[in-house]
């Protein structure tokens, strides 16, 4: 028996789908604490810029370089109890970052916290089509509108319960890692029911699914792919790590009220990833990926330019956008590779966590050099290399003439 099923089950499981994207919400806002606290920690520590870039660096390069190898593993050797198993490298990175009291200290944890993002994501991506009944773009708009809800529920809850009492609250987090491990209880048996009945009944399961494009085609899209992923997250982390300060050093806004602009922001992206998904299943991925990349064009060029309200307003246009892009994307390249869902789902997530962090440090050093507004100037161009899209195939075309 082939060792990686990749099979969807027959019918769409609606109560695994929202458990997964309970689990991606709270793994994802636990996540988000990382920068949603960076006032905090510039202030108490007197870091400068490049060491909150450095910081950002190390947390995505954890959650990105090991998010591939994780569901290259899991693809030839499924586990059923993987989820809490990563969730536990995030508590601990938690606990040990509400105390931190030194750059490195902050480093380890930022360290530990990034391990279990790349444990949950490819593992739950994987889970997640495997549920979908082969829909898989709701079930994957579902998976990330979790993960978009959890990020954006982040700086809202760190406003709330740290800011306000310092960053020892940060701990209180950790009922929130318990509570995912809950919630993670019954995918893991259903999941490992999953497992069983595959050993069982193997000739019931199909394991291998055929390419669409041959592989110098597909090596091709896939680049097109990561060239889509790279512009989308470098503007993405201007926003996720050093919005909050473009705030405060443009308008005068505290760090409460940035925090709660923040959440526009993020709130913005849930909304555009729940409709990405469904949208590209209807009218096909390619046109969603065109349209939503290019079309952030004219409000990131535009916001630089605009007072408050105006930012504001235009931040939310570019969550809606760009959000709705990374569904059609990830379920476009499993639709390449059929037969290797986690490692697919890895690299991807893995990517645009890398392209974050090496952004995030790069965009620290010009805002110490040139000042915060010129990242936004400079980063209001990435959307533009949504052109590249005109040169992926059509495979809604190809799958149905197959």
């Amino acid at each position: 028996m082939a060792k990686n099923p990749q099979r969807p089950v027959s019918s769409i499981a609606f109560p695994i789908l929202v458990a997964l994207s309970i689990s991606h919400c709270l793994n994802d806002l636990l996540q988000s604490v990382i920068t949603a606290t960076y006032p905090l920690f510039k202030t108490d520590l007197a870091l400068s810029f490049a060491q909150i870039g450095l910081i950002t660096l190390v947390y995505q390069m954890s959650a990105s370089v090991f998010q591939p190898v994780f569901g290259l593993f899991f693809d030839k050797h499924p586990i059923a109890w993987t989820l809490p198993a990563g969730m536990l490298f995030t508590m601990t990175g938690l606990l040990n970052l509400a105390f931190a009291g030194n750059l490195y200290w902050v480093l380890f944890s930022v360290f530990l916290i990034g391990i279990g993002s790349s444990v949950l994501h490819p593992e739950a991506s994987r889970i997640t089509s495997l549920a979908s009944g082969g829909r898989r773009g709701l079930a994957q708009s579902l998976f990330q509108v979790g993960g978009n809800l959890g990020g954006s529920l982040g700086p809202l809850l760190v406003a709330i319960l740290v800011a306000p009492y310092g960053r020892g609250h940060i701990a209180v987090f950790a009922i929130l890692v318990l509570t995912a491990i809950i919630v993670m209880v019954p995918v893991c048996k259903w999941y490992k029911r999953y497992l069983e009945r595959i050993k069982r009944e193997p000739e019931k399961m199909e394991t291998h699914l055929a390419m669409p494009l041959p592989m110098g085609k597909t090596i091709l899209a896939i680049s097109i792919l990561l060239i889509l992923i790279f512009s989308k997250y470098i503007y993405m982390a201007s926003l996720n790590s050093y919005y909050t300060f473009y705030l405060i050093h443009k308008f005068g806004v505290s760090v409460q009220q940035s925090q709660l602009f923040l959440f526009i922001f993020l709130i913005a992206t849930a909304i555009g990833t729940l409709v990405g998904g469904p949208l590209g299943d209807r009218i096909g991925r390619k046109y969603i990926i065109w349209i939503s990349i290019l079309g952030t064009a004219p409000f990131s060029l535009w916001m630089p330019h605009v007072g408050l309200a105006g930012t504001v307003m235009l931040s939310f246009c570019v969550g809606l956008m760009l959000s709705s892009a990374f569904p059609a994307i990830l379920l476009y390249a499993q639709e390449l590779l059929p037969n290797k869902l986690g490692l697919i789902s890895g690299l991807f997530f893995g990517f645009a966590f890398g392209v974050a962090g090496i952004a995030s440090a790069v965009l620290g050093n010009m805002a110490d050099k040139f000042g915060i507004e010129s990242v936004y100037n400079t980063c209001a161009f990435m959307p533009l290399l949504g052109f590249v899209t005109c040169f992926l195939p059509n495979l809604k075309k190809r799958i149905a003439l197959k």
